[in-house]
This record gives structure tokens, sequence and C-alpha cells, in this order.
């Protein structure tokens, strides 16, 4: 499995293991858990990522309990963590109303809750969540530089920023930001022509992609179902990792984050790494997602 580097020095597996439904599952224990990450491990794929309000604030405390109970996993692995989002539920029940939140206080706070439920010294990649259309910029920004330079956190990003939200929280930064994780798919395939890939691409730095699979419609029917299923039949590969690859040949180095509690799933994620994508290939995909030809 392809690594990439980082600001900050962290190298993160090409594919990554995003455990927003992790608390959906019928079995949370750690030794389920467990499976799921070494299933991954057999793969290469050694990043985690979670954000403290997934699971209703539990899907963390739930990588925590595995990591407890199996000492030395955590070596293994490279965790991506998110805050800013502030829901009434779980630690935040008694909010009046969903918020973001970009104080220092609340990124401190919510840096030492992560760790105190996933049972680390440090996260590799935290993430602002959400843009803040009340942030305090400087406040922010200090906030994650305090946070690298404490050692809690070994680099800083952002998730579902435009450049402009980008560009105002580094001015006000000495850490570089690191990423931007946005949702990029066949399905959602403007970030390709809305600027938000190349403003990263143009500077080198690595987007990683959410909901790379449409959030599991993206092959509801139509005609990018049967080009992926025409090209999934080629290479012996599911439409799945056919989608998977689309994004994986991008030179911009995206790195899809896959989410799911089925282990088999789990285990077919590198089935991607076996198609072949040449650029007709990635055009004919784009094709069938825009219901056009290209201009």
């Amino acid at each position: 499995m392809e690594r990439v580097s980082f600001s900050g020095g962290v190298e993160l597996s090409r594919i990554v293991y995003g455990m927003w439904r992790v608390g959906d599952d019928d079995d949370t224990s750690p030794a389920h858990v467990r499976a799921k990450i070494e299933a991954c491990l057999e793969q290469g794929i050694t990043t985690i990522d979670q954000a403290d309000i997934y699971g209703g604030y539990t899907a963390e405390a739930i990588l925590g309990g595995c990591l407890k109970a199996n000492p030395g996993l955590r070596d293994k692995v490279e965790i991506v963590t998110k805050c800013d989002i502030v829901a009434p539920a779980g630690r935040y029940s008694d909010a009046r109303v969903k918020h973001y939140d970009t104080s220092a206080a609340h990124i401190a706070k919510s840096i030492d809750l992560s760790l105190s439920e996933m049972g680390i010294e440090h996260i590799d990649l935290l993430l602002i969540h959400r843009p803040d259309p009340f942030m305090d910029h400087h406040e922010t920004g200090a906030a994650l530089d305090a946070a690298v330079t404490s050692g809690k956190v070994r680099a800083v990003g952002v998730s579902n920023f435009k450049l402009w939200d980008w560009t105002l929280l580094q001015s006000a930064m000495k850490t570089p930001l690191a990423t931007n994780q946005i949702e990029i798919s066949l399905q959602h395939h403007e970030p390709f022509t809305n600027g938000d890939i190349a403003y990263l691409q143009e500077r080198g730095i690595p987007p990683m992609a959410w909901s790379p699979l449409g959030g599991g419609s993206l092959f509801s029917d139509g005609e990018p179902r049967a080009t992926a299923s025409k090209i999934a039949l080629a290479n012996d590969v599911d439409e799945a990792a056919v989608a998977v690859a689309w994004l994986l040949a991008h030179p911009a180095k995206i790195l899809p984050v896959m989410g799911t509690n089925r282990i088999d799933r789990i285990a077919a994620f590198s089935d991607a790494l076996k198609v072949k994508m040449d650029r007709e290939t990635w055009f004919e995909l784009y094709t069938a997602a825009l219901g056009r030809e290209v201009a």
C-alpha cells in the first residue's frame, strides 16, 4: 500500500479506514473492532479516521476500548480525528443549538477528551471538522499551533473548507495545514472543477475524500453503474473498487476514506489497486457521471 507524506512528518496509508459508523454496528466489542483493524492492516491500510461527534460522541471511546485491550496495536496505526461540531447529544446534550466552536478553549478541551477516550498519547492528524462562520482565525490558528507545539497533535488540517476558509485560517498560523478532507466521488465530482482540488494540488497538499462511494448510493442505477460494471468485470473487481480506483488515479494523490462495518468489505478495500485506470478509462467514468460528453 502506497504511503503519503504530509506536513509535520506524518505519513498516512493511501486508503484510510473511516470509523464514522463504528457505533452503528451490533457488535462494538474490542475484539470485533480489532478484527476490522486487522483486516485493514493485512492490506497495508494503517490509517484510521475518527471524529469526536461520530456515533453521538461515542466512536472514539469504542476505538479506545479496542486500543486499551490490545497493547501494541496503537503503534501500528495512525489516528486522524476532528473537532468543532457541538450537537445536542452525548457530552453536549445540554447545548441549546447545534453549532461550531473553534475557540481555543474548545479545541484544547476536545483534544484532551479525544486523547482520553482513545487512550492515546498523541493524535497524528487533527482536523477542524467544519468551517466556523464565527471563527476568530487568530485564536483558532494559535490554538492549533499550540496543539502541535505541545506534542499532543503531530499535524493539523481542516475538513469541508473552501479555499477562502483555508487561506483565512492559514494566514494566522505558523504550522502549515496538512490537508482538507472534502466530499469527492463520481457522484460528487465538482471538486475537480470548482477549484477545491486545484488549490491543494498546486501546493502539493494531498486531499482526503469522505464518502468516496456516495454514501452507498453511487451505483443505484443509470449510466454510471453500467460503465463501472463494465470496467469492474474487465478487472475482476466490484463497482466500489472501480469508484475508488478513479480517485486514486488522480495526480492530486487523493486519500479515499472508506467506511463500513462489514469485515468482508473492509478486506476488499485494496481491490481498487487492481484496476487499470488509464486516462480514457478515467474519462469514461467521468463522462458517465456528468451524463454528457465533456465540452
